[in-house]
């Protein structure tokens, strides 16, 4: 069986986004288990595991809202999955930044619709700072969303100037 038959691929990058979903799961029930909220455990100078809790969204804008922020924000991901998953299943019988990219996007998107479901909150763990300035906590599935954006910018710049030029040189050549 030859996983990489453009048949397979579309299941390939599904597995590769539920491989992401189910690191990430894992790694926030280790976080929620065996670190105190709040209190952070400091790796590194600049790397430390902070247990959070996030109602909100990216940046834990909207956190401090009502609660209804919750339902909506669930709803919101379960929609931009349900795209996402359409993209990737149309444009998955090739391996390229763009799927890959949404595939990791899906998969972030998942990771953090699940824990929304099911605890109301996204657990967020990962710490990164220098000196007395602390970038947001996150977690895995928020860098997998980043990481597919950055793949999905770069193909948008970099991928489709690449395609164009190649047509205009494939195009005056005949």
């Amino acid at each position: 069986m030859n996983l990489l038959k453009p048949s397979y691929l579309p299941w390939l990058w599904f597995v590769l986004a539920a491989l992401i979903v189910g690191a990430d799961q894992w790694t926030k029930t280790l976080a929620d288990a065996h670190l105190s909220y709040n209190q952070p455990v400091e790796l590194t100078s600049f790397f430390n595991l902070t247990l959070r809790y996030n109602h909100g969204v990216a940046f834990s804008l909207f956190d401090d809202a009502d609660g209804q922020q919750r339902w909506y924000l669930a709803a919101l991901a379960f929609v931009v999955s349900i795209g996402l998953v359409v993209w990737v299943y149309r444009i998955g019988a090739k391996i390229s930044t763009e799927v890959i990219g949404l595939a990791l996007i899906l998969a972030g998107a998942i990771g953090n619709l699940y824990d929304r479901v099911t605890l109301g909150y996204v657990i967020d763990f990962i710490e990164v700072h220098y000196q007395n300035y602390y970038w947001p906590a996150f977690n895995i599935a928020d860098s997998a969303i980043s990481v597919g954006a950055t793949l999905l910018i770069y193909d948008a710049i970099f991928g489709k100037a690449s395609k164009t030029s190649k047509t205009k040189t494939s195009a005056s050549s005949q």
